[in-house]
């Protein structure tokens, strides 16, 4: 009865704040409508600038930016708003600017905002276990919150590179529609987005340069300013048309107006616009009328039609909305296009896996419609991208359409989330069946389908790939569903093992440049893959994930320990793609160094010749060297500058490094002296059998002059099971590493080195503890 109590009285709290929410809406709809919308835009686009000129002072100085990043997000929230009442009403015959009513407008934005969130927190309490099982109703706050408060981490700078890709198969309808190719619109929507980071910093170093050219003409004539001010602007029209424009961008709302700022034609922002009072349902009868839980206009179409111009009043919804709205459109405009338009879509993002992270697969085997039979069903199954390099695997499911970002989770949360569940469970059941089919056989056919007939195109086996990956790609962005489709139970880790990731293209972008090589995007999505088989575990988007690989590296072991003993209902991470985004700040933000991971110098040049080599087997190796700790690859760097510095003395020098349950075996050749690989094979299985290590990875240098690492290459490491008489001299060899090993006292923690020797060592040698002592000063002594 008590529960009863307390449930009803919250279903009167909740009611109470949306009753709240309406009429604050209400409030801001009748100021919004009452002022000229180019001063009120203006008003708010300066207060705006200014806080983002006090935050980035604050953060020169070391100040926390914490408030600034607030009142930002309170800013952003209020334009949305502003966005919603110009799509919904009519302009007014009689309306005046109020500086005093802007304040009041931004007060009530913030109660509103406050509101919505209060509504967040006490409709989700009481909700029985869903989808999701009993975290929903943590889920279902999380998804309502964030569409209060969370647009998605975009990065401006690369609105042009996305839109050049996805609107790349249209080309040829776009010229004849619109009259203006892909790359042309690409670059309006970049310009859009330039105009939104720079363009009041820009209007305002145009007004000073032209006051300072005044002042200069004054001087030059020896009289006041303001009685030479006609002269000048009668002899310096250009000039002073700059003046006029620069002033409308700061104070009139200039820079949103992309008309002016961008070459995009009238009819293709037209299809991108509301015009005034054209959007109806926003401020409809009904529960959520005017409330952060209706479906803004602005996710629908981003821009808004003034007089002859149009204005991009929110800059945070251009690139999803304006992509959707301009494809609408495009099939509006010739419904024919329709099937073709589908089939280009199909093969654009099938593609883009491999072709946007052409760096990061070097030589990798591609497949795209791979046809197999299903021995479950007997049937023919498909699946889009399949791609093979070294020892991963990456299956890559590709889906379009994201309706969650547009359907609002207050309105029914459980219709919210089916569109995305359906997008991921249903590349998660094509992942999962073509997993099964490689299971199921040593060996398995791989077929393409030529003029109705299926062709066998290739053979693959399980066994050799040491990290599969199943992936959903979708072309839009509908963090953070995506990473809460963990929490269904229906998504479990492939074959027990293999954790389904969703990502979208538009991540894609940011993954090729801050992980541009084989080795560190297959460690991250090894780490990434680790973390999506965590449930309860929750990080926002693809760059709070990413952020976390650069800071923690191994972020999905803290993670686990977090959650260890059932300590925690649910871990949320949030706010780790800090070190992303301030690599795309400012206006030279190509020349910002690339956020990585520190590896001392000599582990650079071992990883960079990997890379460079790329023998079979190098991921496996980049992964194990990649998971080591910070201490552990110091420890990892000095026996390798050691021994390199050696290496014109003692032309062949290894030793084997000890991380957790896998070791490293190095063995480190002068190039010009030939290897013997049977030495070296045989002292690396000696090595793995007085360490007791089941999983052993060799690595080959060949060192060139100035200890440079001429060539890398991996081989494998057998230890045998059984001495025999033919490799006994292994058995005796690995006694001796553990008697020396002993005798050393090197203990064998997790990042400590283990090298090792098969002969004694000179006094005068350097010691073999990896200290870079001589051996009569450390452990000879």
């Amino acid at each position: 009865m008590m529960i009863h109590n307390v449930k009803h009285k919250r279903k009167e709290e909740v009611a109470a704040l949306l009753k709240k929410m309406k009429t604050i809406a209400a409030d801001m709809r009748a100021i919004i409508v009452g002022m000229p919308p180019e001063e009120l835009l203006g008003y708010i686009y300066s207060q705006r600038f200014m806080k983002m000129i006090a935050g980035r002072d604050n953060a020169a100085e070391g100040h926390d930016t914490g408030g600034f990043d607030d009142t930002v997000n309170e800013i952003q929230f209020l334009l949305e708003y502003v966005h919603a009442v110009l799509a919904s009403d009519a302009s007014l015959d009689d309306f005046k600017f109020d500086e005093a009513q802007c304040a009041d407008l931004f007060s009530l934005s913030s109660k509103l905002k406050e509101q919505a969130m209060f509504f967040a927190m006490g409709s989700s309490i009481d909700t029985e276990n869903g989808d999701f099982g009993p975290n929903t109703s943590d889920i279902e706050f999380r998804i309502k919150s964030t569409w209060i408060l969370l647009r998605g981490n975009r990065y401006q700078v690369l609105e042009g590179e996305f839109y050049n890709y996805v609107l790349a198969p249209h080309d040829d309808i776009l010229e004849e529609i619109y009259g203006i190719g892909a790359a042309a619109i690409a670059e309006g929507f970049q310009d859009m987005a330039n105009v939104t980071r720079t363009g009041h910093a820009d209007a305002a170093e145009a007004m000073m340069k032209q006051f300072e050219a005044a002042q200069n003409f004054a001087m030059e004539q020896g009289k006041p300013l303001e009685e030479v001010m006609e002269e000048w602007v009668a002899e310096n029209v250009d000039q002073s048309k700059a003046v006029g424009r620069a002033s409308d961008d700061m104070f009139r709302a200039g820079t949103a107006n992309v008309s002016r700022h961008t070459k995009l034609p009238p009819d293709l922002l037209s299809d991108l616009a509301y015009r005034r009072g054209e959007e109806t349902e926003f401020f409809s009868e009904g529960d959520f009328s005017g409330t952060p839980y209706r479906t803004l206009p602005a996710r629908k179409k981003p821009l808004i039609q003034l007089g002859s111009d149009y204005f991009a009043v929110d800059p945070c919804f251009t690139r999803d909305a304006g992509y959707r709205a301009l494809l609408f459109n495009l099939l509006q405009r010739k419904p024919e296009y329709k099937k073709t338009f589908e089939n280009r879509q199909k093969i654009m993002s099938e593609a883009a896996f491999p072709e946007i992270l052409t760096d990061q697969l070097p030589g990798a085997i591609v497949y795209q419609e791979v046809y197999y039979k299903d021995p479950a069903t007997n049937q023919w199954s498909e699946n889009d991208t399949l791609v093979l390099i070294d020892d991963v695997l990456y299956l890559v499911e590709a889906k379009a359409g994201a309706a969650a970002t547009i359907a609002s989770p207050a309105l029914d949360f459980r219709r919210h989330t089916q569109s995305v569940q359906d997008l991921v469970l249903k590349a998660y059941k094509q992942c999962e069946r073509f997993f099964n089919y490689l299971n199921s056989a040593d060996e398995v056919p791989l077929y393409r389908r030529m003029d109705g007939k299926y062709q066998e195109c290739g053979r693959i086996r399980q066994s050799d790939y040491r990290v599969m990956l199943p992936i959903g790609l979708t072309i839009e962005s509908f963090s953070p569903m995506s990473t809460f489709c963990k929490e269904l139970p229906q998504v479990e880790p492939l074959l027990g093992k293999h954790a389904f990731i969703s990502v979208s293209i538009d991540d894609l972008f940011v993954l090729k440049r801050i992980l541009p090589t084989s080795g560190v995007f297959a460690h991250y999505m090894e780490v990434r893959q680790a973390v999506a088989g965590i449930k309860r575990a929750h990080l926002f988007d693809e760059f709070d994930h990413l952020g976390a690989y650069i800071t923690k590296n191994r972020f999905d072991q803290d993670i686990a320990d977090q959650l260890k003993d059932d300590e925690a209902n649910m871990v949320v991470w949030n706010g780790m793609s800090n070190v992303i985004d301030r690599s795309f700040e400012g206006e030279s933000w190509e020349d910002n160094p690339i956020p990585m991971q520190e590896f001392p110098n000599e582990l650079l040049m071992l990883l960079g010749a990997l890379d460079n080599t790329r023998a079979q087997g190098w991921l496996a190796a980049e992964s194990l060297i990649r998971n080591y700790g910070e201490q552990a690859r110091k420890d990892l760097a000095k026996l390798l500058s050691d021994l390199g510095e050696t290496i014109e003395q003692r032309p062949e020098r290894y030793f084997a490094f000890a991380n957790d349950d896998q070791l490293l075996f190095v063995w480190m050749q002068s190039s010009k002296h030939p290897a013997e690989w049977k030495k070296i094979n045989d002292k690396a299985s000696a090595a793995a059998l007085s360490t007791e290590s089941p999983d052993v990875i060799g690595v080959y240098i060949e060192v060139g002059n100035g200890c440079a690492y001429e060539k890398v290459q991996c081989f494998k490491v057998d230890a045998p099971a059984e001495q025999s008489e033919e490799n006994a001299h292994i058995f005796d060899n690995a006694k001796r590493m553990s008697l020396q090993t002993k005798k050393a006292n090197t203990p064998r923690t997790v990042e400590k080195p283990i090298p090792r020797r098969e002969r004694k060592i000179g006094r005068n040698e350097l010691c073999h503890c990896g200290s870079g002592v001589k051996y009569k000063k450390c452990h000879g002594r």
